[in-house]
């Protein structure tokens, strides 16, 4: 089978190549930018190129987006030529190739303010249920693509699968609090208890989404790493966080103390992934104790495919702040 992945020259998409190549399948790489993994270079809002790329093609990874950096870099034209318009073309004319199967993805950033509970009030469980109210136009044209994707799957019957995959990339935390109160690591390993996945388990997610999509006709997933809370967690999730992760995990205190690390005092939300695991069969290698067994065997957090490919950043000159927009967080 062969596989178009879109963004090939970003962090997922080139974990995604690189996946599928050393698995023997012949994997197709589009992308603006031009990078070891990418075959194609050109936009996906550009038809003529993207039908290029389709040459032979049976399934596609749509990776390629507009990221909530760009917010404050680009203007919103940009975002949709790029997220909507760009996934419009793709499908359709995944459409006329009739492709096996089609996966997007998509991002928990899409909830928006649905993320974010009332002073005093609990912590939000955020599962497929809840309906995103989006902040930026980052989220407005995320969850306009997933929209075509469902449309697609209705009028065209083209299988489509949406991944709203939480945190995974390795640059720094968006928010510059937060950088400046935590290690980097700390911060990271921090979120796999309810915000982060590793990159590893975010590439099975899409090839166990490219077999099932022909049965599912269309789905969408959070795709994170499976969280020890419990929704009786959340009040307290809320107003004292390290005493619930001392009730749900053992053995991560000593390890943080030699570190000199700190747990989040309150976490305002927790993403489930139990539809994922029950529809995908997928199976996430990669919590919150996976995670600290790996720190204390390699000083790191990160895997070897993360470390593979490594930070990708942003923009193309470097900026002082990554995220120069406080309307993008």
């Amino acid at each position: 089978m062969s596989v178009l992945v879109t963004g090939s020259s970003g962090h997922l998409g080139e974990a995604l190549m690189r996946t599928l190549r050393e698995a023997g399948e012949v994997a197709v790489g589009l992308d603006v930018a031009p990078g070891a993994f990418t075959d194609v270079v050109g936009s996906i809002a550009d038809r003529a190129c993207v039908a290029r790329a389709f040459a032979g093609v049976h399934a596609v990874l749509h990776a390629a987006t507009l990221h909530k950096p760009h917010v404050g870099t680009h203007a919103p034209e940009a975002f949709i030529e790029t997220n909507v318009l760009g996934t419009l073309i793709l499908l359709e004319e995944a459409a006329r190739a009739r492709v096996r199967a089609f996966v997007m993805t998509s991002t928990t950033s899409a909830f928006g303010d649905a993320l974010k509970p009332l002073p005093g009030a609990a912590a939000a469980w955020i599962d497929e249920t809840v309906a995103p109210v989006p902040k930026n136009i980052y989220g407005v044209t995320k969850t306009a693509a997933e929209d075509l994707c469902r449309l697609f799957a209705r009028n065209e019957r083209l299988a489509c699968v949406v991944l709203r995959t939480s945190r995974f990339f390795p640059e720094a935390d968006d928010d510059p609090a937060a950088r400046a109160a935590f290690a980097d690591g700390n911060l990271k390993a921090n979120e796999f208890l309810f915000r982060r996945v590793a990159i590893e388990d975010v590439v099975e997610a899409h090839l166990l989404a490219l077999e099932r999509a022909p049965g599912i006709g269309f789905g969408r997933y959070i795709v994170s790493a499976t969280t020890p809370f419990r929704r009786e967690d959340l009040a307290r999730l809320r107003i004292d966080a390290p005493a619930v992760v001392r009730e749900r995990v053992q053995g991560w205190e000593e390890e943080y103390a030699r570190r000199g690390w700190r747990m989040f005092a309150t976490i305002d939300r927790v993403y489930d992934n139990a539809l994922a695991r029950a529809e995908l069969g997928w199976r996430p290698q990669w919590d919150f104790v996976a995670v600290l067994a790996r720190l204390r065997a390699t000083g790191d957090v990160r895997g070897p495919l993360a470390k593979l490919v490594g930070a990708k950043g942003y923009h193309p000159e470097r900026l002082e702040d990554p995220y120069p927009v406080e309307g993008a967080r």
